[in-house]
């Protein structure tokens, strides 16, 4: 009998005893936690509330003192705007009554920059040491034609005298500050810098600010003009460390300051920091905000310190949560305590059923005969035996032959072990269908327990169990769509045939395949068709081989084989043309009759590689060796793809890192109108600025571009710079030019293309009159639909549409007039064979013809000889662009070419 002690800690405590003690402490607690959480976000919000108000005051100031010192600088250039020539006197006088150390904290000096010819150089030294300079230089010396050495700088104390006859435009940082305060006539800071003053292990951050000063005192309306009236500057020299502690101090001095130059986290642009923070960088809170003044971005971040957290610390949260456990606690105790005062009374009156009738298993009890005595209803859901009616057979007919001798054993080992369970037995027992069943169970001998008076045996039914587990095993290694081996299945067959390769020396075959076009008929046709057309695949590939080599589907439509024993490559080559004939068939799919091919790269084992791994690789870079080629055919790989595939992923780095740093610009060959004789527009062509080769044109690095899909950014980013140069030649009063943009078909299918141009017209203002979009020929192979919806939005745009390339590839006549084209521009292949070859002559005639009736402008490219423009001005060519008139050219360049184009025309 259980006893007293025995009730308290055991069954006391059991879920259906004391549910409701349990759902009282569960409601409890759960209001505890609740209260708990609601009292730390109150904490929290109130001191990120502080947190957030002190970061944005300190932004707030910031900006403030930044603004009050380009109030300065405005001041010190109007001194020169109206005085004309400030001496040095003039100059120390004027900085003396500022009083910078007084007003304004963090400058170390205020100086004034003045532009030198190299004519006037040795005028220049010698009147700067007649004012008391005696040592006085310009340094660095360059190459000319024009010095910006540092003339005046005030305070004049002896660090400040070393910055005197510093050519400041000879660094980068300091050029590319002066030349935006120069061309757009506001003050403009530069990025980090150490200022050449500094102490030797003084080198803090630093940034200087800038003021063009222009002759006469006017700002000129015309950048040309600005360049020209260029007098010098006025500027500001500011250690960071002096200008921001005063702030930080007064505003946040518990906070975890740093600022970044240009916006970017990381050490070597680490404006300032205040090193607050926590030894493990960790923090409760932090903010990001970017402070835009002079042309400059600064990243100012924040964090919280420990010190800042533990000012902002509040004791009652852990009052609320110690509180709620201890009356939830007292809650439980208390009906836990009536609860076994009922549940004594129970027990004092019956015994525990030492049986279960559990609905998972099916319970037997036998007596010493091994004779049933019950059976739970259980049996009749799992074996389809009613209770009564298993009472009634014979156990031993139910049990399999072989298993009955095990099962028998472990009846009597029970027998001899009272109490204790037996070790699990695996038997097949047959249901009331005849069907065996997988089960598994065990003896527990209970002859002398009152109410069970038997053997138990609890028997498990493993046939779901098995079932589930082969189904697994299904999902686990094979291909649900196609039935074929998946990839994991498929590695670890790899790796055995590898394996016995090694150890024997046999050669086998390694086969990577991929279907060619297969993104088209699922794009067109839809994905069902597209699965049907993989099923049917892996049945002719499963056809092909032999029942020892392995077919898997790697996933899409890329599929492996594996030819597990292969004489040599020229039997791997016999199977891979079995393969393409069997595959180069048409098929039905949704009403459409459609012709597949497959491009395969064949890998031998063990001669090319004995890792796995290493034998995926080459075979897929000899599966793209055979597109290359042409596709629908097979290669075998060679070492030299392996260094062309390492060579192509390096390029693709390199050209990933370019993008990243704004490496690349826009050189523009203008367009000419033969009747006008003028320049009606230009082309935009892409370069790269490579660090060792130079300047890359596009036809380098365009077709790695489209092929890893970073066309789409540099060819958004090519689109900006195009809009953003309309804007500066209309500022430069040329307001009729068009800027054409080259567009590739990976651009221009791309499901975000349409929204990207809209943002990037919308953003840079550019009037959509005034740009072309040039549209390679072999866009007219997309889906057609697809195609005249694309080319009829950006029509509604305004934008003019270029058909480029016309008269190569495929070009439909039928789509040349239903699609919204304007212009059609003649390839240069084309152009260049004339006069002398009479049929390049007669096929560019041909098209000029053509393209008139179609009532489109003609527009000829590559045009480089008198004789080439004389042929298409005959002809009825309407605009030119090639060397001829210009070769592509820069900004600058381009602005010079097009003022003299005005002052006379260009063909004579």
């Amino acid at each position: 009998m259980m006893n007293r002690q025995e009730l308290s800690l055991r069954k006391l405590l059991e879920f259906r005893n004391a549910w409701v003690a349990w759902l009282i402490f569960a409601v409890a607690i759960a209001v505890t936690v609740l209260l708990w959480q609601v009292s730390i976000r109150l904490v929290e919000d109130r001191t990120e509330a502080r947190f957030r108000t002190q970061s944005l005051q300190l932004k707030s100031a910031i900006e403030e003192r930044l603004l009050n010192y380009e109030q300065v600088l405005a001041g010190s250039a109007g001194l020169f705007a109206v005085a004309g020539d400030v001496s040095r006197d003039q100059w120390r006088e004027y900085v003396d009554k500022v009083d910078i150390n007084r007003y304004y904290p963090g400058i170390q000096g205020i100086g004034y920059v003045r532009r030198i010819g190299v004519r006037q150089m040795a005028d220049h030294i010698a009147s700067v040491r007649a004012e008391g300079v005696h040592n006085y230089l310009v340094n660095p010396l360059g190459s000319g034609p024009y010095y910006y050495p540092m003339v005046y700088l005030e305070p004049g104390t002896d660090r400040n005298r070393r910055a005197l006859g510093y050519d400041a435009f000879s660094d980068p940082i300091h050029r590319q500050a002066m030349e935006q305060a120069r061309d757009d006539a506001v003050p403009t800071v530069t990025a980090k810098v150490v200022l050449v003053q500094e102490e030797l292990g003084e080198d803090q951050a630093s940034f200087l600010m800038y003021y063009p000063v222009y002759q006469g005192g006017e700002v000129p309306e015309i950048r040309a003009e600005r360049r020209m009236m260029l007098a010098g500057y006025v500027f500001s020299a500011f250690r960071m460390n002096n200008l921001i502690d005063g702030i930080v101090g007064l505003i946040s001095p518990f906070l975890d300051v740093r600022i970044y130059d240009a916006g970017v986290v990381e050490r070597q642009n680490l404006m300032y920091g205040s090193n607050l923070g926590s030894l493990d960088n960790e923090f409760s809170f932090q903010m990001s905000q970017t402070i835009s003044h002079g042309g400059r971005d600064w990243l100012l971040q924040t964090r919280s310190t420990p010190a800042f957290d533990f000012l902002a610390s509040d004791p009652r949260p852990p009052i609320v949560l110690g509180s709620g456990l201890v009356i939830s606690a007292l809650l439980f105790l208390f009906v836990l305590a009536l609860i076994r005062s009922r549940l004594m009374a129970q027990i004092s009156a019956g015994r525990y059923r030492a049986i279960t009738e559990g609905a998972a298993n099916v319970t037997l009890v036998m007596d010493r005969a091994g004779k049933a005595l019950y059976a739970s209803p259980s049996s009749l859901d799992i074996l389809g035996f009613e209770p009564d009616q298993v009472q009634a057979l014979d156990f031993e007919e139910l049990v399999h032959g072989d298993d009955w001798p095990q099962l028998q054993k472990g009846f009597d080992d029970s027998v001899q072990s009272p109490g204790k369970q037996m070790p699990v037995i695996r038997v097949r027992i047959r249901d009331a269908e005849g069907q065996w069943r997988d089960m598994e169970g065990t003896f527990t001998a209970m002859l002398s327990v009152p109410g069970v008076n038997g053997v138990v045996l609890s028997l498990r039914d493993l046939t779901q169990l098995k079932a589930a587990q082969s189904e697994l095993h299904r999902l686990a290694f094979y291909d649900p769509l196609t039935g074929l081996a998946n990839r994991q299945l498929f590695r670890d067959r790899l790796n055995h045939v590898v394996s016995r390769s090694r150890r024997s020396g046999e050669p086998a075959a390694l086969m990577f395949l991929d279907l060619d076009g297969f993104k088209r008929i699922n794009d067109t046709l839809g994905h069902d068709s597209g699965d049907e057309l993989l099923r049917q695949v892996a049945q002719w590939l499963v056809g092909c081989v032999r029942e020892e080599d392995s077919v898997a589907r790697l996933g899409g439509d890329e599929f492996v084989v594996l030819l597990s024993r292969i004489g040599d490559p020229d039997a791997a080559g016999k199977v891979a043309e079995t393969i393409l004939r069997s595959l180069c068939q048409r098929i039905r799919l949704n009403d459409h009759e459609v012709g597949i091919t497959v491009s395969i790269g064949i890998t031998m084992i063990p001669h090319d590689s004995e890792d796995s791994g290493t034998l995926m690789k080459y075979a897929d870079l000899a599966m793209y060796r055979a597109k290359e080629l042409g596709r629908n055919t097979f290669q075998f790989f060679t070492p030299a793809m392996n260094i062309k595939a390492a060579r192509r992923l390096l390029q693709q780095e390199e050209l990933a890192t370019a993008l990243d740093g704004d490496r690349f610009v826009l050189h523009y060959q203008p367009k000419i109108d033969l009747a006008s004789e003028r320049v009606i527009g230009v082309e935009a062509f892409l370069r790269w600025h490579h660090p060792e080769k130079g300047l890359v044109s596009a036809q380098q690095f365009i077709g790695l571009a489209e092929e890893t899909g970073l066309i789409v950014h540099l060819g958004e980013w090519a689109l900006r710079q195009a809009c953003i140069q309309v804007q500066a030649l209309e500022r430069a009063g040329f307001e009729s030019l068009k800027m054409a943009v080259n567009l590739s078909v990976r651009q221009l299918t791309d499901p975000g293309f349409l929204d990207r141009i809209r943002q990037v017209i919308t953003e840079t203002g550019v009037s959509p009159e005034r740009l072309e979009l040039e549209m390679p020929a072999e866009l007219l192979n997309e889906d057609p639909r697809m195609l005249r919806e694309l080319l009829v939005s950006l029509h509604d745009l305004g934008v003019c549409l270029i058909l480029d390339d016309f008269g190569t590839g495929s070009c439909s006549l039928v789509a040349l007039q239903q699609l919204p084209l304007d212009v059609v521009k003649i390839d240069h292949r084309f152009i260049r064979d004339i006069p002398y070859n009479v049929s390049a002559t007669d096929v560019a005639s041909a098209v000029i013809a053509l393209a008139r009736k179609l009532h489109l402008t003609v527009v000829a490219e590559g045009v480089e000889t008198p004789q080439q423009l004389s042929f298409l001005k005959t002809h009825g060519c309407a605009q030119c662009q090639g060397n001829l008139f210009s070769y592509p050219l820069d900004e600058d360049a381009l602005i010079g070419f097009l003022i003299r184009q005005y002052e006379r025309p260009l063909i004579s």
